[in-house]
């Protein structure tokens, strides 16, 4: 049974109507073709008549199926898309918070205020059973349009093409899914891995370790590449004990710290550390602090982008500068391009924003962290915290 009571907290209709605006979308049933009967929906999903009634008069209310008297009930001949209007929906899908997610929003927000549309916002917590339920609720309340920035493995692929079978717009942000054609606004991940690393190698860098946080998102990966190919082509040797998709940012304090020390204490060790974002610098900066390094000294820190709880660059040889405004407003921008449909249809768009590296030469001081040891009054200095 595709349907169960208990299976999540959306009523038991409403689970139904779900699975059958995703066989609409999916194309199960075409337009214009004969739909499932009352009958027929009590024995698929094991439910009530009163249950198979409220979904089929739902489904009919919101224009996704028609009732012709004598003849049953029909899939509507085209999917339904209200037409643009002062006032119109936008339903926003973000993980997390943060400096990144707020800037992102802002762009979102300030957009739709300009161009007249309401905003409801659901963050998610990278959960993918509410990023899943986040995207069905936008379906049932008809969003105008859906902004999602989707959690590392995020909500299963039937809940977007719950949306795009039904002709809901939706732009990712941040990162895009390889299993979905969809518009996506992201930032120059690649170029962000490969400048990054040249600015590095030009400090005089040649041994670089990566620790990350989230592994498999697009962002990450695309970072990746950036920066192998940059050390290939600067005749530098990739090694995969440094090179590799390491979640740092999800261990535990003392696994952290025997990973550094593995790192820093063995036979080639690197001489910078590039971590995924400002929370995982700010984790691997306490955990070398703890271990009695010196940073910038025994080793340095650079950071494939400045989200975090402080501003990394004075603590960092280099770090990325997202343009996450800046891609909250193009998100907005091309999301409303596809509501109201203006100009062809040119398929699905990947609109790349540029990203800017920032270098400790160009920052307005320094920070430097020693351990409790190589202080002179013997107290540890403590990192900086947000302003």
């Amino acid at each position: 049974m595709a349907a169960e009571e208990g299976s999540s907290r959306v009523p038991l209709y409403q689970q139904v109507k779900r699975e059958l605006l995703q066989a609409i979308g999916s194309g199960d049933y075409s337009p214009g073709a004969p739909f499932v009967t009352q009958r027929q929906i009590c024995e698929r999903f094991g439910v009530s008549h009163a249950t198979a009634v409220r979904a089929l008069n739902d489904l009919a209310a919101e224009g996704y199926v028609v009732r012709r008297r004598g003849s049953g009930t029909f899939v509507a001949e085209r999917p339904l898309r209200r037409p643009l209007q002062a006032g119109g929906s936008i339903s926003c899908v973000l993980q997390f918070q943060g400096p990144h997610v707020s800037q992102l929003l802002a762009g979102i927000e300030a957009t739709c205020a300009e161009l007249g549309y309401r905003l409801y916002l659901t963050h998610c917590e990278g959960d993918p059973r509410r990023e899943e339920r986040a995207l069905l609720d936008a379906l049932d309340h008809r969003a105008d349009g859906v902004i999602v920035y989707p959690a590392q493995d995020g909500a299963p692929e039937s809940a977007y093409t719950g949306l795009l079978g039904r002709g809901v717009p939706l732009v990712l942000v941040d990162r895009y899914r390889p299993d979905l054609a969809t518009d996506a606004v992201v930032a120059d991940n690649v170029g962000a891995g490969r400048r990054l690393t040249e600015a590095l190698i030009a400090a005089g860098h040649r041994t670089m370790a990566t620790l990350w946080d989230e592994t498999t998102v697009t962002s990450v990966r695309d970072r990746l590449a950036g920066h192998i190919d940059a050390l290939r082509s600067h005749g530098i040797t990739v090694r995969p004990d440094l090179t590799v998709l390491r979640p740092f940012g999800a261990l535990a304090t003392e696994r952290r710290q025997a990973l550094l020390a593995d790192l820093l204490r063995g036979p080639r060790p690197p001489t910078v550390l590039i971590c995924a974002n400002g929370y995982v610098l700010a984790e691997a900066a306490q955990a070398l602090l703890a271990l009695g390094f010196r940073i910038p000294g025994d080793v340095d820190l650079a950071g494939m982008d400045d989200a975090g709880p402080f501003d990394v660059l004075p603590l960092t040889a280099a770090a990325v500068s997202l343009p996450s405004r800046e891609m909250g407003r193009r998100a907005m921008h091309l999301l409303h391009r596809r509501i109201s449909d203006d100009g062809p249809d040119t398929g699905t768009e990947l609109m790349v924003v540029p990203v800017t590296v920032r270098t400790r030469q160009a920052a307005r001081a320094h920070l430097r962290i020693f351990g409790a040891a190589d202080t002179p009054s013997g107290t540890s200095p403590a990192l900086p915290t947000a302003p």
